[in-house]
């Protein structure tokens, strides 16, 4: 018998990469893809958890008692999802307290290695299902700055913004004319975001006045009206992180003849970059060996 069901929208990080963290205004986006989350009741006093990819393909099974969450296996996965469970507990000390069993599925709708939120979805999912605040149970288990949250809970382009260490999230009107000249470009591997985070924190300069910066781009990149003006804010974004992590650009680093402008998207190096162009814009990426360009209309809510 179906109990329950969640579902959760995953992101992408416009404009903040990196300066989020530090009290910066952020342009975040909620996708098309992300991830349900589906609760049945069984007779047996355990947690069944089963997690299917987006071609349907189970690849992540466990089984925990109850109410003690004793786990049957040990793994990276299976630790890692016992602690959000336990998380939850501790927010609500009446979530999973009694032996009703529960078969749990969940059901990403994008390739778990594309960077769109797989731990997000699944943390918002349980918080939705713990009936607890989200943005507490990601403090109290994965950490970071909480967008990608924002984005699981809204379905439509975000203003985000951390004040005292508390999220502040407007819903905005991004919804440029010229986005037929948007793409989002898959890069062909998973960028790990908390070896970025550990990279920014090296930076010793003013992330205070580089927050300023990158807030007034956020805003001028939100009212931009035309093609052009919105190519020369993404460059003066990409070289003010740059000079941050110093790691240079995705654009003079791969794509250096590229006719457009890209910009990393998150943690620099992986998952998906924002490229301008038109309708020669995927078989350039194609032809360096990047298959997956997905237009703006088929990526974001």
């Amino acid at each position: 018998m179906l109990v329950n069901s969640f579902y959760s929208n995953g992101k992408l990080l416009l404009t903040g990469e990196y300066l989020v963290l530090d009290g910066a205004t952020a342009l975040a986006l909620p996708t098309k893809f992300g991830q349900d989350l589906t609760l049945k009741k069984i007779d047996v006093p355990y947690i069944i958890w089963e997690s299917f990819d987006e071609k349907g393909n189970l690849w992540f099974q466990s089984k925990f008692e109850l109410p003690t969450l004793k786990a049957d296996s040990n793994n990276k996965f299976v630790s890692t999802l016992l602690n959000i469970l336990k998380e939850a507990q501790i927010l609500n000390p009446k979530f999973l307290s009694d032996a009703s069993g529960l078969h749990v599925q969940t059901k990403l709708s994008f390739p778990k290695n594309w960077g769109l939120g797989t731990s997000s979805t699944l943390i918002n999912n349980i918080a939705q299902w713990a009936n607890i605040d989200a943005f507490e149970l990601l403090e109290n288990s994965f950490g970071g700055s909480g967008y990608d949250l924002a984005c699981a809970q809204n379905n439509s382009p975000i203003i985000y913004q951390i004040h005292d260490k508390m999220p502040s999230v407007e819903i905005v009107d991004f919804n440029p004319v010229f986005k037929d000249h948007l793409y989002f470009v898959y890069l062909n591997k998973k960028q790990d975001s908390k070896e970025g985070i550990i990279r920014y924190r090296e930076f010793m300069g003013d992330t205070f006045a580089l927050s300023q910066e990158i807030s007034q781009l956020t805003i001028l990149l939100l009212k931009c009206t035309d093609l052009m003006s919105f190519e020369n804010i993404l460059e003066k974004h990409e070289n003010l992180i740059s000079g941050i992590i110093k790691q240079r650009p995705v654009q003079q680093e791969l794509f250096p003849d590229y006719f457009g402008q890209t910009k990393s998207l998150g943690a620099w190096g992986g998952d998906f970059i924002l490229a301008t162009g038109n309708s020669d814009t995927p078989s350039y990426f194609k032809n360096k060996g990047f298959e997956m360009v997905i237009s703006y209309q088929d990526m974001i809510l």
